[in-house]
């Protein structure tokens, strides 16, 4: 295993399992979207392509993703969207279940890639 490897794998200890099983689902559809890294830090992943587009932060029993996008978001699971400049907002998206990874959530994705 690589040292990256090992460090996302230390974010999930103590957590649920769908907490996992949600991020490899994120880092699946990712993958059919274009090349990107993860970068773990001490307590987020950072996603990563010509710059950071998205951060995920596992806690107990679900997922905090921040996407990067022009625009707040908006809907049920949009715990918060935060203008940070002119151009930029930070939207936290909680996701609690497996089938949190959906077609909504894949748009969004795909936006906050393509922005970068």
């Amino acid at each position: 295993m690589t040292e990256t490897t090992l460090a996302i794998d230390a974010l999930f200890v103590g957590k649920d399992a769908v907490v996992a099983r949600m991020y490899r689902q994120l880092i699946d559809v990712l993958h059919s979207i274009g090349p990107f890294r993860e970068e773990p830090k001490k307590t987020a992943i950072d996603l990563v392509h010509t710059s950071g587009f998205a951060s995920v932060h596992p806690r107990k029993n679900y997922l905090y993703l921040n996407l990067r996008m022009d625009r707040p978001l908006q809907g049920e699971r949009v715990a918060k969207s935060e203008q940070v400049s002119r151009n930029r907002y930070h939207n936290e998206v909680k996701l609690t279940s497996a089938d949190a990874v959906d077609g909504e959530l894949v748009g969004w994705l795909k936006e906050a890639y393509a922005l970068v």
